[in-house]
């Protein structure tokens, strides 16, 4: 990251029902000079009781979850299991929206 300083990251981990120590275990672990460039996004428990809770496959969820990054809305970003990242989500919107979804 440090050859490519527009590069961004995505984390995708399970929390496994501590959000706030897998978290801080997470970020202790980024360089203090790519933290801004870094994101850390995942469901609370395990991706598995993502689909066992009724929100579809995998690619369903994933696109959900696109497609409301992308709109700015809560949708399946609101679901118990998804909703601790919405402070991350909301620094990765300002990010990646420019980018990926620039205005019509």
């Amino acid at each position: 990251m440090d050859r490519w300083p527009h590069r961004l990251m995505v984390l995708v981990i399970d929390f496994d029902n501590v959000f706030e120590a897998r978290l801080h275990k997470v970020r202790a672990r980024i360089p203090a000079h790519l933290e801004e460039r870094v994101f850390v996004l995942g469901s609370l428990s395990e991706p598995e009781a993502l689909r066992k809770s009724g929100l579809g496959s995998y690619e369903a969820i994933g696109s959900a979850m696109a497609k409301d990054c992308r709109e700015g809305n809560k949708g399946i970003w609101g679901d118990d299991l998804l909703k601790h990242n919405a402070g991350e989500l909301s620094r990765l919107r300002q990010s990646i929206v420019p980018i990926l979804f620039p205005p019509a």
